[in-house]
């Protein structure tokens, strides 16, 4: 087992250009600004052209995160895409994603299912390949969604949450001991697959479905299981909540976001929050948070941050990290 830490070399992100406010979504829906904001937080959401691919937009921010990191693509010898939104059944988005990016020498593959929590499972799994494997040197790991086309834009309950965008971090070795990625750990009930899912896929329908969801019942166990798994992960590191500088959660609902930080005592000024400008990208909320606070409230080396996630299936995780 290669001890070297994992770290994140940079972050990168890409949001459509069109915008699509909540008095848009007003004027063909029984809703206002006030009522969305009240009950989710968010204000806007950004919504890919239809000539984009998600590949597209993974493309982009993985762009933006290698020049970052001030490296070849052909440095690059990992890419893991977490999406729900893939451009094809197959080849892998994350192979396109290659393909554009023109990097041959590559191991890539996509994480699908995970839908919000796809970020997480993909940063554990990229993480432990580079830790088992030292021919991993430099990982892409990307969350990227097209949402916008797996909602109904009649049924208010879903169309207001959701957004398109991609965040990436790039991963590499640092010789430094106890920094970087210092834990992960993940969770799944398929007991609750029934509370939010889409209702389609191949082997069903032959199509990819449209997003259903209770409401009511995801807000409980997102509270509940969100601050399990921060607690858990805190307890296992031996780190208090206090010793945290920013808590980095999936974006879905400024009200989730709040209540699970109240359950594990951190204050509202550690929180990273984008959810009012991207609402719920599902696998890229978290990448893009990341890129947006190191554009706005750059991450210091030391800096102790837990990321906090929760999708469907029931799935949901946590990661710990020392930024370096």
């Amino acid at each position: 087992m290669n001890k070297d830490s994992i770290i994140i070399k940079s972050t990168g992100s890409y949001l459509p250009t069109k915008v699509l406010t909540n008095d848009d979504l007003a004027s063909f829906l029984d809703t206002s600004d006030e009522w969305i904001t009240q009950r989710t937080g968010i204000k806007q959401r950004h919504i890919a052209a239809s000539s984009e691919m998600v590949s597209d937009l993974a493309a982009e921010a993985c762009v933006k995160a290698i020049f970052k990191a001030e490296i070849s693509p052909s440095e690059v010898d990992l890419i893991i895409c977490a999406t729900s939104t893939p451009d094809l059944t197959f080849p892998s988005t994350a192979a396109i994603i290659q393909k554009k990016l023109e990097i041959k020498n590559c191991v890539a593959f996509d994480i699908g299912q995970a839908a919000c929590n796809g970020f997480i499972t993909a940063l554990t799994v990229g993480q432990s390949m580079m830790k088992a494997n030292p021919n991993f040197k430099k990982a892409l790991i990307i969350g990227a969604e097209v949402f916008s086309r797996l909602l109904d834009w009649e049924d208010r309950s879903t169309a207001i949450l959701f957004g398109d965008g991609a965040g990436c971090v790039l991963l590499e070795r640092s010789e430094e001991a106890n920094t970087g990625i210092l834990d992960c750990q993940l969770y799944n009930d398929g007991s609750l697959d029934h509370i939010l899912y889409a209702d389609g896929g191949v082997g069903q329908t032959g199509d990819s479905g449209k997003v259903v969801m209770n409401g009511k019942t995801v807000f409980k166990e997102a509270v509940q299981k969100l601050a399990q798994a921060a607690e858990d992960m805190l307890k296992k590191n031996s780190v208090a909540a206090t010793d945290l500088n920013w808590f980095v959660p999936h974006q879905a609902n400024s009200r989730i976001i709040k209540a699970t930080a109240d359950h594990i005592g951190l204050p509202e000024d550690r929180i990273i929050s984008t959810v009012d400008q991207h609402a719920n990208t599902s696998a890229a909320s978290i990448p893009l948070a990341l890129d947006w606070a190191q554009d706005n409230t750059p991450f210091k080396a030391g800096d102790l941050i837990l990321l906090d996630a929760l999708g469907a299936g029931l799935s949901w995780g946590a990661c710990l990290i020392k930024w370096i």
